[in-house]
């Protein structure tokens, strides 16, 4: 039997990814699987089950109301696979520092979680500080200085552009962030395939584009220009000097700028039409600055991803204590695959 004909085993669904540290993410309708790399060249793959909280909460799967909270669980989930990832590397089974073992008893939390916890605040002020003070702060200086609105709210939008292309520009100058970059593109790669029914080889992902509509690179460009329109429209009908009660707008919005930008980005990645092709080009370009190319190995990881969170972990793999499978080769995690008689 062909080791990769298990494509035809399961209908074709939507995949979200995420590139995490020698490994990638895949998201299926219903289970999260994490593929990472380690030192020993092995593949230790991860899987759990996945339930969208639209499912527990319908209205939660309503247009406009569902990108506000797949933007939330993206955050959330996201901060936890880099988690799992981490662990999944094995780099934290060092033996922590005093210092480490204190923080850990005086806060009943693992040094891990604690980071994580830090990580995630910093994150959200930094987040906050470029792309909503500073713009806010530049229109309220332009419009005490007689600019109408159409002129500072869209200053304003350029500068969250900008600072935007700028920091995605720097942070892939970094060595261990432009390898991520190139998980990320075996991520898109290994998606296309998957979506054009091939079977799940590096040789067939390599053979597509590292840039796709549904990426989050693309999501958030579109989130900043949904934002320039409806702030340029409350600017004109709701004039406010005020800069925290300007930087308050702008916060109380964000929920409603992603559930219009979520839909927008649905609308454009499933339509072949020229003006969906125009409109969703400056997102696809944007994201030559979030993936690279990757290299065949990596592709591998991401393969062992996605059929981990389409079929679920191969049964005949070996297991860490954690539960999760080790994998010499990404055949391995194929369903179809059949281990020799002397590993059976």
């Amino acid at each position: 039997m062909n080791q990769l004909q298990s494509q035809s085993a399961c209908p074709r669904v939507d995949i979200g990814g995420q590139a995490v540290m020698e490994g990638v993410m895949m998201r299926s309708p219903n289970a999260i699987a994490i593929a990472v790399r380690r030192p020993d060249k092995s593949i230790v793959v991860q899987c759990k089950p996945f339930e969208p909280l639209s499912k527990k909460h319908p209205w939660m799967g309503k247009p406009f109301i569902r990108g506000a909270v797949n933007l939330v669980t993206m955050l959330s989930s996201g901060m936890t696979t880099l988690s799992d990832s981490t662990r999944m590397l094995g780099i934290l089974d060092e033996e922590p520092t005093k210092f480490e073992k204190w923080l850990a008893e005086k806060t009943g939390k693992g040094v891990d979680k604690i980071v994580m916890g830090v990580a995630i605040v910093l994150a959200v002020v930094l987040s906050i500080g470029l792309f909503m003070a500073l713009p806010a702060g530049l229109e309220s200086i332009l419009r005490a200085a007689g600019m109408p609105p159409l002129g500072y709210t869209l200053l304003g939008g350029l500068l969250k552009i900008a600072l935007l292309v700028g920091y995605m520009s720097l942070v892939s100058l970094m060595p261990d962030i432009r390898r991520t970059f190139q998980y990320h593109g075996a991520e898109h790669k290994t998606v296309y395939c998957h979506e054009a029914n091939l079977p799940l080889t590096p040789a067939n992902a390599q053979g597509f584009s590292r840039l796709h509509p549904r990426c989050g690179t693309a999501f958030l460009l579109i989130v900043f220009m949904i934002s320039i329109l409806l702030f340029l429209v409350l600017n004109v009908v709701f004039p406010i000097s005020n800069y925290f009660l300007r930087l308050l707008m702008h916060l109380l919005m964000l929920p409603v700028v992603a559930g219009i930008s979520y839909e927008v980005l649905k609308g454009l990645a499933h339509s072949e039409s020229k003006i969906s092709k125009i409109l969703r080009w400056p997102g696809l370009q944007l994201q030559r600055l979030t993936t690279r190319k990757p290299d065949d190995g990596m592709l591998e990881c991401a393969i062992c991803a996605m059929n981990a969170a389409l079929h679920g972990l191969p049964k005949h793999a070996k297991r860490t204590p954690e539960g999760w499978a080790i994998l010499k080769s990404y055949e391995e995690s194929d369903p179809a695959y059949q281990p020799p008689e002397t590993e059976a």
